[in-house]
């Protein structure tokens, strides 16, 4: 069923294989204008931009995904099963919850602990763990390790809540030892598993609730650079 209620292309080979998912529209639109040749634009429903280009020579796309589990369980999804996307890379941005990861940080989700009920459609009997692809997850850190760019890598929080009733809930995960928070990675993990496709989740430090140091949104769409360029070499 192409195009889908979400995505206006009427036909599979338009999109890439692989394809690069930042949550803010404008940031998809950033990294086309910016980093892509011979770019055309393949989405434009509820402003959720998507583009396909170039990037030395090798096909790849990128769209918005907007905010949050459902929104990317929706986009995901239909790039996978409708799209034939083998390849999805989340780039976004988080919140540090410890004192070692700064704003400005990338991290590389290796697992994403959820307090969403996502996984409930699945009738697990017991609690899934989602984690991204070995194999991206592998190329992305030798690709930082390679450009020197400093990362960590760990356990990163899809929370539902970003104004959360409990404020201090944060510190449990940090006990944890999850390294940030962000609203998307779980739930792009578990439909790449389910599809049997590879899903990473690349973000940078955008604030911090141990410092409470803070990007602006400008800063946030525009430079993130390190994040992209790691991302676009996958």
């Amino acid at each position: 069923m192409i195009p889908t209620p979400h995505i206006d292309v009427k036909e599979k080979g338009i999109i890439a294989d692989t394809i690069l998912l930042p949550g803010d529209p404008l940031r998809a639109k950033f990294i086309a204008d910016n980093y892509l040749e011979n770019v055309v634009q393949f989405n434009s429903v509820r402003n959720m931009f998507g583009y396909t280009g170039y990037y030395n020579g090798k096909k790849i796309s990128v769209m918005g995904t907007g905010m949050g589990i459902p929104s990317i369980g929706i986009y995901s999804h239909e790039l996978i099963h409708f799209y034939d996307v083998k390849n999805l890379i989340r780039i976004g941005s988080a919140g540090s919850i410890q004192p070692d990861v700064n704003v400005y940080d990338i991290v590389f989700g290796m697992a994403a602990s959820t307090n969403s009920n996502y996984a409930s459609q699945y009738g697990l009997n017991g609690t899934y763990a989602p984690n991204a692809s070995w194999k991206l997850l592998k190329k992305a850190t030798d690709i930082a390790t390679q450009k020197g760019i400093d990362f960590k890598v760990g356990n990163i929080l899809s929370s539902d809540t970003f104004y959360n009733d409990d404020v201090d809930s944060w510190k449990k995960w940090a006990k944890m030892g999850v390294l940030a928070i962000e609203m998307e990675a779980a739930a792009l993990y578990m439909n790449a598993a389910r599809a049997g496709v590879d899903a990473l989740c690349i973000v940078t430090i955008s604030d911090s609730l141990v410092t409470h140091e803070a990007t602006t949104a400008d800063e946030r769409q525009k430079s993130f650079t390190k994040m992209i360029e790691v991302a676009l070499e996958l």
